[in-house]
């Protein structure tokens, strides 16, 4: 099967999963807050960023060690890969000792991080304690079978995980929504998930035995020590990355709750989940081929490589474009749909979260490049240096400007990698200069920039009266005439060209 094959299967399952559990997400979401509130919504929310900052212990070994695996699986060196995978193993448990322990040093300071509304119902540290702790258990039992899942990916099957992910999904969210309708209690709510989730890793660790169970031998050879210092060096740079990427991108939450309130970053919450849908889509569509741009790497010129990556970057600035412009005009009215006016952010505040949505296509894109030529070390301090200039401005905001002192850190922050990773990728990767790369950002920005001005005025006429006929057609109007025109003017480029082939030619293999 080609890298392309492979690539569209995983997409394709992975877009099965969203379509089947996404919808019912945002019911579950709905459930939840018209039942349990808003300020339980806005801790399940931070407890769930508090997470994503504990998984830096992690330390980037996980994408390192994928990294690895591209070639010895792509040439079919089962001693080698497991090695890499006994290696693999170890590193995993260890992560999983260090979470728990570090989360166990966070629970003492709970009740500085969750600051209570104002006039609203206020929960016990107690209780706030329990309900951490169960979000901690669900967090560390995972390290002990995702590791497996670095082999699936390696192999281009990254559908195998989205499917076993999707199935437990969809269990999950209908109980939880029963939960929810005969108990309304929290705390039912958050076991009822730990338990789904615990039997799902328990099956994906036997099905996953059952697939590679030269996995369970005791006897293989062992890593050179060239190999091993080659992992070790790309771990140490990925250090550095993992707790900058922390840094500037789950510290908003804890901010926001500590020095505003945690029903506020609820009310963030309900924008993201939105975004989060539409990412998922996004994710898998530009996620999927790191595996097959791994293998590329490992096979094909540096011309080859060159190529593909243009037309990924063309492609990303294709998708991200058009959902930024729609998130702008149409996010909010949504919300007040889905929610009411009460739950809806200002204009400000949603303007900047949408911003650092738009140059994440072209980070997304950088990154996701050089994580498969395994190049970690160059930038090691950047995101570092991301995290703190984020801490700096938002903390230094938020008193003086709430929500938006912390986003306007978020998308400067952003910003530094779109400047400084072009640089490095083009000197190492292709061996040129990245001029290029800086003249179709301009590019694609000032494109972009001119069909939202008149996404923005239709816009204005269509939802001059909000309700969800109003809504539909305006978001029909945002897909015909943003994909039309930016089709219109880049139709001579030989990025748009290549991909309406690959187009064609799926259609005829069909």
């Amino acid at each position: 099967m080609s890298r392309v094959s492979k690539a569209s299967k995983n997409i394709m399952f992975g877009y099965l999963g969203i379509i089947i559990t996404g919808p019912f997400g945002l019911l579950l979401r709905t459930v939840f807050i018209r039942h349990l509130g808003d300020t339980l919504n806005g801790v399940n929310d931070l407890y769930t960023n508090i997470l994503s900052v504990l998984t830096m212990a992690e330390l980037g070994i996980g994408t390192a060690l994928s990294y690895s695996l591209y070639a010895p699986v792509a040439h079919g060196r089962i001693e080698k890969v497991k090695a890499y995978m006994r290696l693999y193993k170890r590193a995993y448990l260890a992560i999983g000792c260090v979470v728990f322990l570090i989360g166990i040093c966070v629970a003492p300071f709970l009740s500085y991080l969750v600051k209570m509304p104002d006039g609203g119902a206020s929960i016990s540290i107690r209780d706030l304690t329990v309900y951490y702790f169960i979000f901690l258990f669900n967090t560390v039992s995972t390290y002990f079978i995702a590791y497996k899942y670095s082999l699936v990916n390696a192999e281009q099957r990254n559908y195998i995980h989205s499917n076993i992910i999707t199935i437990t999904r969809i269990i999950t969210i209908f109980v939880q929504i029963i939960v929810i309708l005969f108990t309304k209690n929290f705390l039912v709510y958050l076991l009822s998930a730990a338990f789904i989730e615990l039997a799902q890793k328990i099956f994906a660790n036997y099905y996953l035995n059952r697939m590679y169970p030269y996995l369970k031998d005791k006897d293989c050879e062992k890593l050179t020590k060239e190999e091993t210092q080659t992992l070790i060096t790309k771990t140490k740079a990925l250090v550095l990355m993992k707790v900058g990427d922390v840094m500037r991108l789950q510290a908003s939450g804890i901010i926001i709750s500590a020095f505003n309130n945690v029903k506020l970053w609820g009310f963030v919450g309900n924008y993201n989940i939105v975004i989060n849908f539409v990412l998922s889509f996004v994710d898998i569509l530009f996620n999927s081929v790191i595996s097959s741009f791994g293998n590329l790497i490992a096979t094909e010129p540096e011309k080859k490589q060159y190529l593909m990556f243009r037309i990924y970057r063309f492609f990303a600035s294709w998708v991200y474009g058009f959902f930024a412009i729609g998130f702008l005009l149409l996010l909010t009215p949504f919300v007040n749909l889905w929610l009411g006016q009460e739950r809806v952010l200002s204009t400000a505040v949603v303007t900047l979260i949408i911003a650092d949505f738009y140059f994440k296509g072209d980070r997304v894109v950088l990154f996701n490049f050089k994580t498969a030529a395994g190049v970690f070390e160059p930038d090691r301090y950047l995101p570092l240096i991301q995290g703190i200039v984020n801490l700096a401005i938002s903390l230094s905001l938020v008193n003086s400007m709430g929500l938006v002192g912390v986003f306007i850190g978020t998308v400067i922050s952003g910003l530094l990698a779109n400047f400084v990773r072009p640089v490095i990728i083009y000197r190492i990767c292709f061996k040129m200069k990245a001029t290029k790369f800086y003249l179709d950002w301009v590019k694609y920005i000032l494109v972009t920039g001119g069909i939202f001005l008149i996404c923005y005025w239709l816009n204005g006429l269509l939802l001059k009266e909000l309700s969800i006929l109003s809504f539909i057609i305006s978001a029909i109007a945002v897909i015909i005439i943003f994909n039309g025109l930016f089709m219109l003017l880049f139709w001579k480029s030989e990025e748009l060209k290549y991909l309406l082939a690959l187009f064609k030619d799926k259609l005829r293999n069909k």
